[in-house]
């Protein structure tokens, strides 16, 4: 990019002696479809460009002063360490300087516009560079799922305008990407991929009426970022931070919070990373309990590709972009206009029951399996505990374990997976299934749904069940070493018509070889 494609401010604002503060140079620029960033070493500022795209508008001065402020007040929930303040920017002449906050400027000092000041972190710090460098591990993908949920959980949810989360609403804003898109039929997006993806979402709709409504009831329509890639989320000062949420735009801030989870994931899966996204959604999944919700992930998954398709075509049509840079950004936007498409296409779900006695690794298998296949994994553990009202990293009481709650949890897993592998999704139900009653009934569920399924029986001799379970810590799982020869006396063997079934895995051997063979590899 060439200086003299920038407006004059932002060409002053890339020379040091434009602050009043030391910079380390050069000054440093990035551009999106609606900001300017600069990056100054201890200081980071964002100037909105002033574009009306309908879904944001930042056309007048005023606009954008507004917007700047509640960046700065919905940023300080999830990150209050990097957003600081906002600034006027005044002119003398032909010269550009930054004011201060206070408001009470001179006539000669009439802002001509704002910035948003933030305190710079390291670029290396954003999680997509760690992905990029090899250094985006599952623990962290796992600490992300656990502090997204937390901050869900925070939320303000919907209850003072009732419409955001109705499907007319959603609809509305689906629709209009598609609108926004149609120009570049033909370039960046196929007439097929656009027409298939539309088709996909508008039968959505018509099918998932009461879908909607229930998210709404059950108060999963929250204040959330409503931009969740891996670009505004950074690993600063051994805390993870989320930035630059949505603040233009309140209907796509007050969202369903699986239209958070899906920009992540989505972001993910389109950089290859399929098995990272799935640490983070079913992390996240556990500890809120909201399993149901994943009945709409596919559509946001779609959704939010197809938004970053979007953003990234309406660079094209910027003329302070370069030619050279426009190459990329074409193809960038391809991509993920095929994606959105290949989210539409139907999968054809499966059932996976671990099984086996406490501490014989099914959890360890599960999460294994899950990574490499993209399955929902859902241990019987967590739905015992969101059934009871604890939170799922508590310990649990007596009552906890009762029959009745046994009955009730062992129901609740299986409503689970029917419900999500009729959806498409591959579902490990992660428990015991130790009762011959509770493995048929499955099995007769699954084959009157017509889903395929398998069982993965977990084994290991017996000192090493009681030494892994002695030594456990930090796992929601409540089961001590005190409980196996119990639990190993009520094992009831697999029938001859279960057996066609099943997979046993000795988990104090080789475990990765043993799950590559079930994964069919």
């Amino acid at each position: 990019m060439t200086d003299t494609c920038l407006p004059p401010l932002i060409q002053q604002m890339l020379q040091p002696g434009f602050y009043p503060h030391g910079v380390t140079e050069p000054v440093q620029l990035i551009q999106t479809h609606a900001s300017f960033v600069l990056l100054t070493g201890d200081y980071t500022y964002k100037i909105k460009k002033p574009v009306n795209f309908g879904f944001m508008d930042y056309s007048t001065l005023e606009k954008r002063q507004h917007f700047c402020t509640q960046e700065l007040l919905m940023n300080r929930r999830t990150a209050p360490e990097i957003y600081l303040e906002v600034l006027p920017i005044v002119q003398t002449g032909d010269s550009f300087q930054l004011g201060t906050d206070s408001p009470a400027l001179t006539p000669a000092q009439v802002a001509v516009e704002y910035a948003l000041k933030m305190r710079e972190f390291p670029q290396d710090s954003l999680f997509l560079s760690l992905l990029e460098r090899g250094l985006l591990t599952a623990q962290l993908m796992a600490d992300l799922g656990r502090e997204v949920a937390k901050f869900h959980s925070t939320a303000v949810t919907n209850s003072y305008i009732r419409t955001f989360g109705e499907l007319g609403q959603i609809r509305t804003a689906i629709d209009n990407n598609y609108q926004l898109s149609q120009k570049y039929i033909g370039g960046q997006q196929t007439q097929t991929q656009y027409q298939e993806t539309k088709d996909y979402t508008d039968a959505f709709f018509v099918e998932n009426n009461d879908l909607f409504k229930q998210r709404i009831v059950n108060n999963k329509i929250r204040e959330c970022h409503g931009d969740l890639h891996l670009r505004n989320i950074a690993l600063w000062q051994d805390k993870i931070l989320l930035f630059d949420c949505i603040e233009f735009n309140e209907p796509f801030r007050f969202v369903d919070v699986m239209y958070d989870v899906a920009f992540t994931v989505m972001d993910l899966e389109s950089r290859g990373r399929r098995d990272l996204g799935n640490v983070f959604v079913n992390t996240y999944v556990e500890q809120t309990g909201d399993w149901e919700g994943l009945q709409l992930l596919p559509l946001y998954l779609s959704r939010q590709a197809y938004v970053r398709a979007k953003v990234t075509s309406l660079m094209l049509d910027d003329a302070s972009v370069s030619i050279a840079e426009k190459v990329q950004i074409s193809q960038t936007a391809a991509h993920y206009y095929k994606l959105a498409w290949e989210y539409t296409k139907p999968r054809r779900g499966k059932l996976t029951l671990m099984s086996g006695l406490s501490g014989s690794g099914k959890s360890t298998a599960a999460r294994y399996l899950a990574r490499r296949t993209g399955a929902i994994h859902i241990r019987s553990d967590a739905v015992r505990k969101h059934l009871g009202g604890i939170p799922v990293n508590e310990r649990g009481g007596q009552d906890l374990y009762s029959d009745a709650m046994t009955a009730r949890t062992y129901g609740r897993l299986l409503e689970l997976g029917i419900t999500l592998a009729q959806r498409g999704w591959d579902v490990i139900l992660d428990a015991k299934f130790d009762r011959q009653n509770l493995r048929t009934d499955a099995i007769n569920l699954a084959q009157s749904r017509g889903l395929p399924l398998q069982i993965v029986y977990c084994t290991a001799p017996m000192t090493v069940l009681r030494e892994r379970l002695q030594q456990r810590t930090g796992d929601i799982a409540d089961a001590t070493a005190e409980l196996l020869s119990s639990q190993q006396v009520a094992f009831e063997p697999f029938t001859e018509l279960e057996q066609i079934s099943v997979n046993i895995v000795d988990t104090a051997q080789d475990l990765e070889v043993q799950l590559n063979l079930i994964c069919g590899e």
